[in-house]
């Protein structure tokens, strides 16, 4: 999994309908509804990552959905 920033626009898969982008500003500005830290990106999956809150918020169509309920949670292997 790669957390490190990312400089320049991200692309993000769009399930196979072409790439969108989200800009690493925005990437720079979320921070994880629930314990207000900085998020990770795991760019294979499309998620961001809390590693505070073991949560996992999905990206979809490239819109990040940063509601807790819609996240799911790390395993013990991803909170490490």
């Amino acid at each position: 999994m790669d957390e490190a920033a990312v400089p320049g626009p991200v692309t993000l898969d769009s399930q196979r309908g072409g790439a969108r982008e989200l800009d690493t500003k925005l990437l720079e500005i979320l921070v994880c509804p629930l314990t207000k830290t900085t998020l990770g990106y795991d760019r294979q999956r499309q998620e961001l990552i809390s590693k505070a809150a073991g949560l996992a918020y999905p990206i979809r169509d490239g819109i990040p959905i940063m509601l807790p309920d819609e996240a799911r949670e790390l395993t013990d292997a991803e909170r490490d």
